[in-house]
């Protein structure tokens, strides 16, 4: 997860659709601005860019109008996230909460460099609502519970897997190449992928916080 900035004021058609039986909350350009605010990817997982979509409520609205229409409580996530969250999480960290730093209270990496590792999810900060954000990226990213999860967590981590080999391949060939023109577009690339509309941005980060000399030379191109 990393924090990101909803954008305001609200989609005016949500007002108007709260007001009817049937309502639509993913009217008009809702799914253009999730898609904008979460830089195309999933709130949750990070995946992206996204090929399936779900607009999902953060806080579960349960049949509450309010929360079902509210612009402040729709996030953009995948299927496989949205389903895994279903109803049971509603004291989960809010990425677009500037008070949560979901990027440094959890500290995300892969267990091993296997394509069948588990993602390891480190609480650093003593809160219940990390443990319970942890709790459900476990059953995200590590599938826990059915087969058919078990499946889709296996395929996340896959691309995860692949994600970060090729990030780590960059960050090699930056420190090994001695070419003026080759270090450059390397180091291009590497500054790319610690963006926030970059898949599994949380990850990368972790590996350059990690590391004295990466941490000097690209921590500070987190946007």
């Amino acid at each position: 997860m990393i924090n990101t900035v909803k954008s305001t004021p609200p989609p005016e058609c949500l007002e108007k659709e709260k007001k009817k039986v049937n309502g639509n909350y993913g009217c008009g350009d809702v799914l253009r601005r999730l898609i904008d605010d979460f830089f195309n990817k999933c709130y949750l997982c990070e995946w992206g860019p996204l090929t399936s979509m779900n607009v999902d409520h953060f806080i579960p609205h349960k049949g509450d109008k309010d929360l079902k229409f509210d612009w402040d409580n729709l996030f953009l996530a995948c299927p496989h996230c949205n389903g895994t969250k279903g109803g049971g999480f509603d004291n989960i960290l809010n990425c677009t909460n500037a008070e949560h730093d979901v990027e440094n209270w959890i500290k995300y990496e892969m267990a091993d460099d296997s394509y069948i590792g588990e993602v390891k999810l480190t609480i650093l900060k003593d809160k219940k609502i990390v443990g319970n954000t942890v709790k459900l990226l476990n059953e995200i990213y590590n599938g826990f519970s059915t087969v058919h999860k078990q499946a889709e967590s296996s395929n996340i981590r896959e691309i995860l897997s692949r994600e970060l080999a090729h990030f780590q391949g960059l960050l090699k060939k930056y420190y090994e190449n001695v070419e003026d023109d080759r270090k450059e577009y390397y180091f291009n690339k590497i500054k790319k992928h610690l963006r926030k509309s970059s898949a599994f941005t949380a990850f990368k980060r972790w590996i350059i916080k990690e590391n004295p000399v990466l941490r000097k030379d690209f921590q500070q191109y987190f946007d």
